[in-house]
């Protein structure tokens, strides 16, 4: 038997954008939902976050999602297994108040929702379905675990030591060892993919913000009689990034269609033509991108001067101020102030469109 599994789809991100939205649905409908249609899969399984706001969903997003997202699973005759998120939850405490429950509730026969701990079994095979751990279910998750037999666990877990995003490591958290009882381990709630060889963060199936470009993504098949686990790529993207070196490069007859519906970063390595790198510019923002911003930190420096590592981490933001956060001579828990950081850097991007 195959099964599908996706996580942190976070339907709403970035403020409603229509452009990510639309973003979203072309890989559900030109990738996602036509690959489990040929596969003939008939399960699916969601490790929870399918919304992204807490307090609300839109009147849009919420059509979209039920007549682009919900309604395709029902006529493909395939069944849907939810697994509550902590940002489908209302309330930060407890899943009672959910996102996904209010908008599917039982109206569909082949969609069922978990907001608290169950034991599944597919094909044969005993699955530990654990939604987002909160005061309220603490103590009753710990005693599911512990009395589980299954021999795999999914769910939307929060566990110290795992990346969070690309280069920003999780120090809180659930201890790992609380899992090993467990065969294999799969989770949403990280959007990076990683992995110890025991518990896997599946990631996000696409780009939410700039810390995700260049950071694949996608969706996995997982099959229940031998266990192995297949990645299957999704090739669509909405960041790129452009380093600017004219003198490594000719860009007169640079291809810009792959700039079409994405926001674009031009870093200014080093130009010496500026005429080409006016027309080049010229020509970039008449590509159809969503926006193009350039940046030109390095235009008095000599191209060969320029180490790769300081163009790398001019755009890994979120890496200098986990940095700078390390470097301070405070004894505040500085775990936490990179959990607050991460918090307020995401609420600023929301903020930039």
């Amino acid at each position: 038997m195959k099964i599908a599994i996706i996580t942190d789809t976070h339907f709403g991100a970035r403020n409603d954008n229509n452009n990510f939205n639309e973003y979203f649905y072309k890989f559900y409908e030109e990738q996602f939902f036509p690959y489990l249609k040929e596969h003939n899969i008939k399960d699916c399984i969601h490790l929870g976050d399918i919304m992204d706001r807490r307090k609300f969903v839109s009147y849009r997003i919420a059509k979209d999602f039920r007549e682009r997202f919900i309604l395709p699973f029902s006529k493909l005759k395939i069944n849907l297994h939810v697994l509550v998120g902590n940002h489908d939850t209302y309330f930060k405490n407890t899943n009672e108040v959910n996102s996904v429950e209010e908008l599917i509730g039982n109206r569909y026969n082949n969609i069922k929702i978990y907001p608290e701990a169950e034991e599944v079994t597919f094909d044969g095979l005993n699955v530990l379905f654990l939604p987002w751990i909160n005061a309220t279910n603490h103590a009753s998750t710990m005693s599911a675990i512990e009395k589980s037999k299954s021999e795999m666990c999914m769910g939307h877990l929060e566990i110290a030591g795992f990346e969070m995003m690309k280069g920003m490591k999780n120090e809180h958290g659930i201890n790992k060892s609380v899992f090993t009882k467990f065969d294999t381990v799969f989770s949403g709630h990280f959007h990076h993919k990683s992995d110890d060889g025991h518990i896997y963060y599946l990631g996000s199936p696409y780009e939410f913000y700039w810390n995700d470009c260049e950071d694949r993504k996608g969706f996995h098949i997982l099959d229940t009689e031998s266990r192995s686990l297949d990645r299957i790529i999704n090739p669509r993207t909405i960041h790129k990034k452009i380093y600017y070196d004219d003198t490594q490069n000719d860009y007169k007859s640079h291809d810009l269609e792959q700039y079409k519906d994405n926001y674009v970063k031009v870093i200014v390595v080093n130009k010496k033509d500026l005429y080409q790198f006016d027309q080049f510019t010229e020509r970039l923002l008449k590509a159809d991108s969503h926006e193009v911003k350039i940046i030109e930190d390095f235009s008095d420096l000599d191209a060969n001067t320029v180490s790769d590592d300081i163009v790398e981490n001019t755009q890994d933001t979120m890496t200098l101020l986990s940095k700078y956060i390390d470097e301070l001579d405070v004894t505040l828990d500085k775990g936490r102030l990179k959990n607050l950081q991460r918090q307020l850097y995401t609420e600023a991007q929301d903020l930039e469109i």
